[in-house]
């Protein structure tokens, strides 16, 4: 084995482990499944490239996060905040007008929990990782300065001590210390923090029941399984639906169809229940469409999320046809 490849294996053998939890990272602080790939790539290569200098007086762990946390926090002086279509402004009262569309948008995007979990990790960690991840969590974050979202996302989420983070950032422990309490205050107002978490087997319920009534075509099973205050929304669309009688309203006219023409499965993304959606291509078989992510209460489905793609279909584990 040659010295440089010697070099690479014992590169690979201390930086990989941190790869999942980096994607995670990435994407909190940028929102975007896309942009958080680019970035772990960015800081791998970055990585390498120093890796030779690198004098161990911090852990590989640390030293990685510097990398990638500064990584972000340039990407994100070339970019503006992203966002869902119900933080735009009011949703629309009519379910069977035109969908507006805006492709220019910095869209928030969700992130297929196969990507950042394993089956062999430690089941306390996957569900803090859960929580750290979820879409309204992530649309919050989105609200403050990226210094702000990075100092909270290393105190709060990952555990770095406030002299961490101030090495991380190149800043100081008392101004870690004034940006957490500013970004902590922030979330608060934002109403970020949801106390009452269904459990896992409520959830489930609520996404079987989901799933069947969409295959079906059942907008009854649909209005009975939605919070009165229900919220849908379907980003690149910039239009929205609040209300109950106003979502299925939209889905009864626009989106169901006769039963057949959806199949659906069961994942989970952002730490919540989700489906990956196929639709019935004319002659038989399904094609893959996109990823519906739910937010739920014990007994109800308050906000569903639909993005479209296959690719994140294919992220989370599945075929691109059926």
């Amino acid at each position: 084995m040659t010295q440089a490849s010697t070099a690479h294996a014992e590169f690979d053998r201390r930086t990989q482990p941190y790869r999942r939890e980096l994607l995670a990272h990435c994407y909190r602080m940028l929102g975007s499944l896309d942009d958080a790939e680019d970035l772990v790539q960015e800081t791998y290569l970055r990585a390498w490239r120093a890796f030779e200098g690198f004098e161990g007086r911090s852990s590989i762990r640390t030293w990685l996060y510097q990398i990638a946390t500064n990584a972000c926090l340039s990407a994100l002086r070339h970019h503006s905040r992203r966002v869902l279509p119900s933080g735009l402004g009011a949703p629309t009262v009519d379910p069977s007008g035109t969908v507006a569309v805006d492709l220019e948008m910095q869209w928030l995007g969700p992130l297929p929990d196969a990507l950042v979990t394993d089956e062999s990790d430690d089941p306390a960690s996957v569900v803090a990782a859960r929580d750290s991840l979820r879409l309204a969590l992530i649309a919050c974050l989105q609200q403050l300065s990226g210094k702000q979202r990075a100092v909270l996302l290393l105190r709060d989420i990952l555990d770095f001590s406030a002299g961490e983070v101030a090495e991380v950032l190149g800043t100081t422990t008392a101004a870690v210390k004034s940006s957490l309490q500013r970004a902590r205050a922030r979330l608060d107002q934002l109403g970020a923090i949801d106390a009452n978490s269904p459990t896992e087997p409520e959830q489930r319920a609520l996404l079987d029941a989901y799933m069947s009534a969409f295959q079906n075509a059942d907008a009854a099973a649909i209005e009975r399984l939605l919070h009165r205050d229900a919220v849908l929304e379907m980003p690149p669309a910039t239009t929205w639906f609040a209300g109950k009688r106003t979502c299925v309203g939209y889905l009864a006219t626009q989106v169901l169809g006769t039963p057949g023409d959806w199949l659906m499965l069961p994942t989970t993304a952002n730490g919540q229940p989700a489906a990956v959606a196929y639709r019935r291509e004319t002659g038989g078989g399904y094609r893959a469409f996109g990823l519906a992510v739910l937010t739920t209460t014990d007994r109800a489905i308050a906000r569903i999320a639909v993005f479209g793609g296959a690719n994140l279909v294919t992220a989370c584990g599945f075929a691109a046809t059926m």
